[in-house]
């Protein structure tokens, strides 16, 4: 099978491009590598053709999707606090793109696509954990763009004759994340401090807490989304079910190092709520999705790999 992963070349493509190859694909990968890496992708030598360009370029789109059955599309601007100082760029990158990447699928008669959805939709839940069924109220102009790519994703897709599935990531962590990004997730950073001695901050009290998913997790039921028989048109919670605050999170890695080590508390991030945790119901009947690595086994993963 030919498939295509836009962003590739990013923290989690990578990844489903890893496994892609390991089941047998040919895969190409589109990447303008504004956030991206070629390092990423060096360990797949000649196994990978990479298309150098962007979701928002017709041209760059055709020749990456021709001949392709599936497209995952994991390209996008993910960071809250960045869409916020820049919610124009934001909202090209996740939402115009994504009508690009829908279009291209058109032109080139790709049988369906699977889209990075993120658990920003949902905003401040009344209640957790976070079902499909709830009302999206997104708080920050990141929710709002991947919010509206849901919509444009299954609107357009229906209209053309693609199958789509939108699967929503909830926090999502692993090797090859980049401590060094100005946006940086929190846990490369904690990490990363830990190995170097260095106290990590906390932004806030410590209290806040997410549904922590190790990437091998996302990347599986990216694989069962991209097979799963009458699921077009569907979105779905993509976690662990389980929630971890900030300094439990920091014990778990503290725990994996062999240390003791207390934070420094910085003041909270625009935009950060408070809780999030996610139902998986749907997705495990959908798609028979399970979680194969849960949280702590995958802060020790992480941890050997940074170390």
């Amino acid at each position: 099978m030919k498939t295509l992963v836009t962003g590739g070349a990013g923290f989690i493509g990578h990844h489903l491009v890893r496994s892609l190859l390991e089941r047998g694909d040919e895969v190409v990968v589109l990447d303008d590598f504004s956030t991206g890496s070629h390092e990423r992708l060096r360990p797949f030598g000649d196994r990978v053709r990479v298309v150098e360009g962007s979701i928002l370029e017709a041209a760059h789109l055709d020749d990456a999707a021709a001949g392709c059955d599936t497209i995952f599309h994991e390209a996008a601007l993910a960071s809250v606090e960045r869409s916020f100082v820049d919610p124009s760029l934001t909202n090209a990158v996740n939402v115009s793109g994504t009508i690009e990447v829908v279009l291209a699928a058109a032109r080139q008669q790709v049988r369906r696509i699977v889209l990075a959805a993120s658990s920003s939709v949902y905003g401040v839940p009344a209640t957790l954990p976070c079902q499909e069924s709830m009302r999206p109220m997104p708080e920050s102009p990141y929710g709002v763009s991947k919010l509206a790519s849901e919509y444009y994703l299954h609107t357009l897709g229906q209209r053309l004759g693609i199958e789509t599935v939108a699967l929503r990531y909830f926090n999502v962590f692993g090797p090859g994340q980049d401590p060094d990004s100005d946006y940086a997730a929190v846990i490369p950073l904690f990490i990363t401090a830990v190995l170097q001695d260095r106290q990590p901050t906390i932004n806030g009290d410590g209290g806040i807490s997410r549904d922590f998913t190790y990437v091998d997790n996302v990347v599986a039921a990216n694989l069962l989304a991209a097979e799963a028989r009458d699921i077009s048109g569907a979105t779905m919670n993509v976690a662990c079910g389980e929630r971890t605050s900030l300094l439990e999170l920091l014990d778990a890695i503290c725990d994996v190092a062999g240390v003791t080590m207390e934070p420094v508390f910085g003041p909270p991030r625009v935009g950060d709520i408070q809780h999030s945790l996610a139902d998986i119901s749907v997705a495990r009947a959908a798609l028979g999705y399970d979680v194969a690595v849960g949280f702590r086994e995958g802060i020790a993963r992480t941890f050997e790999w940074y170390r």
